[in-house]
């Protein structure tokens, strides 16, 4: 009875021990969508801003950021309220883990944008090449 109980502990036992010594953990990665992708550099990641920077309408604006430890921190001042909110969504592209956004709208920006959210929602205009008619039964 001892040996089949030892047996079966040993048939049991072994398998559980050699499947977590042959699985090592896997490297660190960040959800992306449906996918996992691995963490990108310091410097890929900086790389990665300055170019889209150089091709975005808010590079002109002269933002500085800086890259430490996959954490994005942004600098600066914007005269255009959805800058500050593309510069976010530019770093989460580059790779960034998280990022720290300190970038300080103007008055200006923010009564623009108070008086847009007055105004209510806008509605595009359609330019019509003939009158409207009414249909008659």
């Amino acid at each position: 009875m001892r040996t089949i109980t030892a047996l079966l502990l040993l048939t049991f036992c072994l398998p559980i021990g050699t499947a977590q010594a042959a699985n090592p953990p896997a490297p660190a990665t960040h959800k992306r969508g449906i996918g996992t992708a691995p963490l990108a550099t310091d410097a890929a990641i900086s790389a990665s801003i300055k170019e889209r920077l150089a091709r975005s309408k808010i590079g002109k604006n002269g933002f500085r950021y800086k890259v430490s430890g996959g954490i994005v921190t942004w600098e600066g001042n914007a005269n255009v309220v959805q800058h500050k909110g593309s510069a976010t969504r530019m770093a989460r592209a580059a790779g960034a883990r998280a990022v720290v956004n300190n970038i300080q709208i103007s008055d200006a920006a923010r009564a623009k944008s108070a008086a847009n959210l007055e105004k209510g929602r806008r509605r595009a205009q359609v330019v019509r090449s003939e009158p409207r008619t009414t249909a008659s039964k």
